[in-house]
C-alpha cells in the first residue's frame, strides 16, 4: 500500500539528499578523459580542501568510507607496523579489525562507549612508547555508533605534549561538514571521509586528506596496494583527472554540494547543527531517558544516541516509529545493540523537519509502552523559539 508523503530518514547517515544535488546527478555522464570532464575535477578536488580546510591533496576515491579507512593504512604503514587505536565505539573497533587484517599490530585502548578520546589516556599511552614504535595513532572524529565527538585539537596537543612522531589518522566519516575539522591547523596527517553525511550526497564517494609527512611516511610504506594507492591519483589530479574510472555523476553532485555549503556559510552549517543537537538533548531530557553519550563536552552534533530503560527493547521502539510514522531511527549496534536508538540530525536539515522527527519519537514511545515523560516535543519547541527571537533580534 502507498504512504502518502515523504519516508523521513532520521538515521545517522545516508542523510537526506537535497533536490539540488539530484539533480546535478541528472546531467549526462561525459567523457572522463575529455576537458570538460578536467574542469570537473579540478573543481571539486579544490573544493574539497576548502571544507577540509587544508592546503594539501584531498584525494578521491569511487567507495565507502570502508574503503577510505583501508587506504589511509595502506599508503602509511608496512606489515607489522604498531598503530594505537582508541574504541570510543562500533567503528572505532571495525578500523581496528580492518588494520589487524592488513597485517598491522593494531591495538586498542578501551573505553566505556560514553565519551569522545580522552587526550589523557592518548598522552599516557604515548609517552610509554619511549622506543616510538607505534607508527600511528587513529581516532573517530564523530563516533556514529554513540553521538560521541572526540576533541581532535586537544588529541593532537597530546602527542605533542608526548613528543611522539606517531601519525594522527582521524575518521570525520560522519563529522566532515556537520561539524568544524581544521586538518591543517590541528596537526593531522590522514583524514579519512564519506558523501553520504554531512556532504549530503548518496553514498559511494570516499576521501583521504592527507599531510606531507603522511606522504613522506608512504615513500616507504610497504603493505600492498594497487587501487588505493595515492601516487597513481596524485600523478594525474592536479590535471583533473583520475587514474581509472570515477563516479562521474557523483562529482557532478559533490560539486553541487561544495557550492551549497559555502552558500550557506560553513560557520552557518555548524551552528546549524549544534542547534538541532541542543533541540533534541533537552527533548531527551525532558523525556526522563539519558543520551549514550554522557560526557557534555563530546556530545555530537550529528546526531543522539538515546539509551532506552532496562527492560525495553529499542528495535522494539523503532519498528513502531517505522510501522506508525514512516520514519527510520539508527539502531543500536554491537555492544549496546537493543539498548540505544539514534536520532540522526545532520545535513540538509531544518527546524520543521527537526520537530517532526521529536513528534515521531514522542509518539512512538507512548505507542511502544517505553516509560517516559511527555513534554519533550514542547521543550524542543521552546527552545527553538528562544533561539530564533535571539537571531531576529541580532
Amino acid at each position: 500500500m502507498r504512504r502518502a508523503g515523504r519516508h523521513f530518514l532520521q538515521i545517522p547517515g545516508p542523510s537526506h539528499v537535497p533536490d539540488r544535488i539530484l539533480r546535478a546527478m541528472d546531467y549526462p555522464t561525459i567523457d572522463h578523459r575529455g576537458p570538460a570532464f578536467a574542469e570537473l575535477g579540478q573543481r571539486v578536488l579544490e573544493g574539497m580542501k576548502t571544507i577540509f580546510n587544508t592546503s594539501g591533496p584531498v584525494i578521491i576515491y569511487p567507495a565507502s568510507g570502508t574503503g577510505a579507512w583501508e587506504a589511509a593504512l595502506v599508503n602509511t604503514l608496512s606489515p607489522g607496523d604498531k598503530v594505537v587505536m582508541v574504541e570510543t565505539g562500533h567503528f572505532a573497533g571495525l578500523w581496528c579489525t580492518l588494520a589487524q587484517r592488513l597485517g598491522v599490530d593494531a591495538e586498542m585502548l578501551e573505553t566505556d562507549w560514553r565519551r569522545g578520546v580522552p587526550p589523557d589516556l592518548v598522552e599516557e599511552r604515548l609517552k610509554a612508547d619511549t622506543a616510538h614504535a607505534i607508527n600511528a595513532l587513529c581516532v573517530v572524529h564523530n563516533e556514529t555508533s554513540t553521538g560521541a565527538m572526540s576533541r581532535i585539537g586537544e588529541i593532537r596537543a597530546a602527542l605533542d605534549a608526548a613528543d611522539h612522531p606517531a601519525l594522527l589518522m582521524v575518521d570525520t566519516i560522519s563529522g566532515l561538514a556537520s561539524a568544524e575539522f581544521l586538518f591543517d591547523e590541528w596537526g593531522i596527517d590522514v583524514a579519512v571521509a564519506g558523501s553520504q553525511k554531512g556532504l549530503m550526497l548518496p553514498p559511494g564517494l570516499s576521501f583521504n586528506a592527507v599531510s606531507d609527512k603522511a606522504l613522506h611516511a608512504a615513500k616507504s610504506a610497504a603493505l600492498p596496494k594497487s587501487y588505493w594507492d595515492w601516487d597513481g591519483m596524485l600523478a594525474v589530479n592536479p590535471q583533473g583527472y583520475f587514474p581509472y574510472t570515477p563516479a562521474t555523476n557523483l562529482l557532478y553532485a559533490l560539486a553541487e554540494s561544495i557550492d551549497m555549503l559555502h552558500e550557506e556559510g560553513l560557520q552557518n552549517v555548524f551552528a546549524r547543527h549544534r542547534r538541532h543537537a541542543e533541540t533534541t538533548r533537552r527533548a531527551v531530557q525532558a523525556w526522563g531517558l539519558q543520551t549514550q553519550c554522557e560526557e557534555p563536552k563530546d556530545y555530537s552534533p550529528v546526531l543522539t544516541g538515546v539509551r532506552l530503560p532496562d527492560g525495553d527493547d529499542a528495535d522494539a521502539f523503532r519498528a513502531v516509529v517505522l510501522k506508525h510514522f514512516d520514519m527510520s531511527l539508527g539502531n543500536g549496534l554491537s555492544k549496546i545493540a537493543g539498548r540505544v536508538f539514534r536520532i540522526g540530525h545532520l545535513g540538509d536539515f531544518n527546524d520543521l523537519m527537526l520537530m517532526a522527527t521529536l513528534s515521531g519519537v514522542e509518539m512512538g514511545l507512548g505507542l511502544a509502552g517505553v516509560a517516559h515523560q511527555r513534554g519533550g516535543v514542547a521543550r524542543a519547541l521552546e527552545y527553538l523559539q528562544s533561539e530564533a527571537a535571539a537571531n531576529t533580534q541580532n
